[in-house]
Parts: structure tokens; C-alpha cells; sequence
């Protein structure tokens, strides 16, 4: 009874996994869509667009003049006056209740060119983080694409050991009947099955990297962990972009999210050169104030009133400290606007070398391409003259097994040959961030 119980348990399981676990077919630009919509890592970089767009705001902000208000209430305890020689002292009567009410505005006139360079440098920091969050797409797209050509290598793979096992066990079956016949030894029967486990240990394994590369897709796609994704083989018909190695450089140039994230860097280090050549610049402003003051008690006996007064004026303000503080800021920026220029043109070189390297692998694919379809042209006549021998005894069930596998390797090698192809071709795309 129990062991029906368990049975009958694990059937359950078995029909709730079934259910649960959902085959899903997804094109690369279906793919595409669910990350840019679902991926954590694209989603922090749009955060990191919207708010540098907000401190670009906020720096835009700093050209409108600084307005206060101050608003005091306070208890005055009576003074005490004395002499100089402090004798003849008494004491003086002060009104308890104090106020103070004051408005400023100031209005920087100049500041040698630091709001300018304040508002320039969050204005290229809000591009730069949208260059950052278009590369982040780049980088997720080219890792989904990775995932998903293997994925889809895999499936073919399981096809092949499937085929694989069948007739492996067709052979040892055939072996087995030969056997009893008395015509074949056991040795021959044991090679061949610990060909079948080593089989099925094999497709095993790839099942196993399937479902570690599934895991990885849908949780960078941000689906549920039942989803199980199956490659849609359309993608191996797509057209693939016949440009000339120099066409490829040329749109890298001006196109590269790392040359261009590059050149931003270089900008914003001038800017920071001349934000620190400012704080060597007077600064000039316009400043108001409103006063509303009580009592009065710069007076002797105080007078009980509030006094109001204001005043506007231009006023001028240098601080000679900068002259040896910022200097060495200064200095330092310069050269690290070298340094920059120098990793600009680091970066263009390193695309441009990655992309002749990306273009000889494009070509070398569509080499092996040819290859691969020869060779299963001869596989395939091979098989068809093995199959009619052996429908006439004229060759041996192992002989067909050969045939039969060099025939599945052969296609399989076709259809790995043509994913490269189109990966060696994604990858010239990331490189000139066209994705």
C-alpha cells in the first residue's frame, strides 16, 4: 500500500511539473523587447539617465539669483554701563522683546566662468548616462544573443545523442540476437553498451547546461523561473550585413558608444579645467537686503521701535588664496585632460581592433560554412550507399552506425557553422553599437 501511495505521489509531481514548466518560442528581437522592458541592469541604468537629467536641471537652476528670509524672535535682559575705567556704572533698561526680519537677494553677475562651466558639465553628464544606459542595452543584448545561439546548439546536440541512442541500441539489440545465435561474444555487446551510457551521460550534461543557460536568459529577461525558452530557428535565415572591413571601421567611428563615451570624457574634463581656472577669477554680483530690526538698541537709554532700512549695490569678491590653493587643482586637471584625450584614443583603437578581429571571424565562418556544407553532401551520398548495402547484406549494422553518425555530425557541424556565422556578424553589430 505504500509503496502505491509513493507512486502515485511522485506521478502527481511528476503532472504538477508538467503543468507548471511552459515552453516558450521567442525570437532574438521578441528577446530584445522583453529586456529592454524587464532587465535590471538596463532599468538602473535608465535611473542613472533620469537623474542626472535632474542635476542637469539643478545646475541650470544656480543662474537664478539666491533669495533668503530671516525671521527672529528673541528676550533682551537689561544692560549695564560703565565708565572706560569701569566705575560710575548703572543700569539700563532694555526692552525684552527683539526681532529681526531680513530679505536678501544676490544675483552672480561673474563668476569667471564657473556657472557656465557647472551648467556644461551636467549637461554632459546627462549625455554621458545616456551613452552608459544605450551601452548597458549593447552589453545585455549581446549576452542574451550568446546565451540563445548556444541554447539553440544544445537542442541540436540533444538531437544528435537521441539519434544516437536509438541506434546504439538497435545495435546492441542486433548484437544480442547474434549473441543467442552463438555468431557474436558477449565483449562485443558490453563495448557497445558502455557506448550507450557514455551517451547518455553526455546528453545529460548538455541537458543540465540548457537549463543553467535557461535560468540565466529568464532571469535577465525577468521572467518566471517555469518558463522554459525554446530558440525560434528564423534567426539562421536572417540577412547578414556584407560590409567591407574599412565600411565596418567607419561606422564604428562615429557610432561606437566606447569612442563616444570616450570623447564625453574628454569634454567634461575641460570643463573641470575651467571650473578650477575660475576659482582664480573674481566673482562680481548684484545684492539687495531688507532690514526690519527692534528695538534700537544702539542707543543709550535703548528706544522701544523697530528700525527698517535697506540697501542694493554691486560687490566684488577675490579670494587671493586660490592663487596657491588652486593652482596645483588646476595643473592637475590639465594633465588629466590629457589623459583623458589619451584614453579617447585608446578606445578608438581598441574597436577598431576588435572589429578586424570580429570581421576576420565573420569571414572565417562563412569559410567554414562552405566547408561544412561539403562535407554533409559527402555524408549524406555516403549514408545513401552504406543504407543500400546494408539493405542487401553487403554491410555490416556497424558500418550503417558509422555512416548514420557521420551523417548527423555533418549536419550538426552545418547548422553550428551557420550560428556562428550570424554571431560573428551580431558581434561586428555590438562593436559598432547598432544592436
Amino acid at each position: 500500500m505504500r509503496f502505491y501511495t509513493c507512486l502515485c505521489t511522485l506521478f502527481l509531481c511528476a503532472v504538477v511539473f508538467i503543468v507548471s514548466a511552459q515552453e516558450r518560442v521567442m525570437t532574438l528581437p521578441e528577446m530584445y523587447a522583453l529586456a529592454d522592458s524587464n532587465n535590471r541592469g538596463i532599468h538602473a541604468a535608465q535611473l542613472g539617465v533620469q537623474a542626472a537629467a535632474l542635476e542637469a536641471k539643478a545646475a541650470y537652476n544656480k543662474l537664478y539669483p539666491d533669495i533668503s528670509a530671516s525671521l527672529s524672535l528673541s528676550y533682551l535682559g537689561n544692560g549695564y554701563c560703565w565708565d572706560r575705567n569701569f566705575q560710575n556704572g548703572f543700569k539700563v533698561d532694555i526692552p525684552h522683546l527683539g526681532n529681526n526680519l531680513a530679505m536678501s537677494v544676490t544675483q552672480v553677475l561673474y563668476a569667471g566662468g564657473a556657472l557656465k562651466s557647472q551648467l556644461a558639465l551636467s549637461r554632459l553628464g546627462q549625455q554621458l548616462a545616456e551613452l552608459q544606459y544605450q551601452q548597458k542595452r549593447e552589453e545585455v543584448r549581446l549576452l542574451l544573443s550568446a546565451y540563445y545561439l548556444d541554447l539553440y546548439k544544445m537542442s541540436n546536440f540533444l538531437k544528435v545523442y537521441d539519434q544516437n541512442i536509438v541506434l546504439t541500441q538497435k545495435l546492441i539489440d542486433n548484437i544480442t540476437a547474434r549473441q543467442e545465435q552463438g555468431t557474436a561474444l558477449k565483449n562485443d555487446r558490453t563495448r557497445y553498451e558502455l557506448q550507450l551510457e557514455d551517451l547518455k551521460l553526455a546528453r545529460k550534461k548538455v541537458e543540465n547546461n540548457m537549463s543553467v543557460i535557461n535560468y540565466e536568459i529568464i532571469t535577465a529577461l525577468g521572467l518566471p523561473e517555469t518558463v522554459i525558452l525554446v530558440p525560434d530557428s528564423a534567426f539562421l535565415r536572417q540577412e547578414v550585413t556584407m560590409l567591407t572591413q574599412n565600411q565596418w571601421q567607419e561606422t564604428a567611428s562615429t557610432n561606437s558608444l566606447p569612442i563616444l563615451m570616450a570623447q564625453k570624457g574628454v569634454e567634461m574634463q575641460n570643463q573641470t579645467k575651467k571650473l578650477e581656472r575660475s576659482a582664480m577669477i573674481p566673482q562680481i554680483a548684484v545684492v539687495a537686503q531688507e532690514h526690519l530690526d527692534g528695538p534700537i538698541t544702539i542707543e543709550v537709554p535703548p528706544l522701544n521701535k523697530n528700525f527698517n532700512y535697506w540697501y542694493i549695490g554691486v560687490g566684488i569678491q577675490y579670494n587671493f588664496a586660490s592663487l596657491y590653493k588652486n593652482n596645483p587643482k588646476y595643473k592637475a586637471a590639465c594633465i588629466n585632460t590629457l589623459r583623458k584625450e589619451e584614453e579617447a584614443k585608446e578606445a578608438r583603437d581598441n574597436v577598431n581592433t576588435a572589429i578586424q578581429s570580429a570581421y576576420v571571424h565573420l569571414d572565417e565562418s562563412f569559410v567554414e560554412l562552405r566547408t561544412k556544407e561539403k562535407t554533409l553532401e559527402l555524408a549524406a551520398q555516403n549514408y545513401e550507399v552504406t543504407e543500400n548495402r546494408y539493405e542487401n547484406d553487403l554491410a555490416l549494422l556497424t558500418d550503417m552506425l558509422d555512416a548514420s553518425n557521420t551523417k548527423l555530425s555533418a549536419e550538426l557541424e552545418l547548422v553550428n557553422a551557420r550560428v556562428n556565422v550570424v554571431f560573428s556578424n551580431i558581434k561586428l553589430k555590438f562593436l559598432c553599437s547598432e544592436l
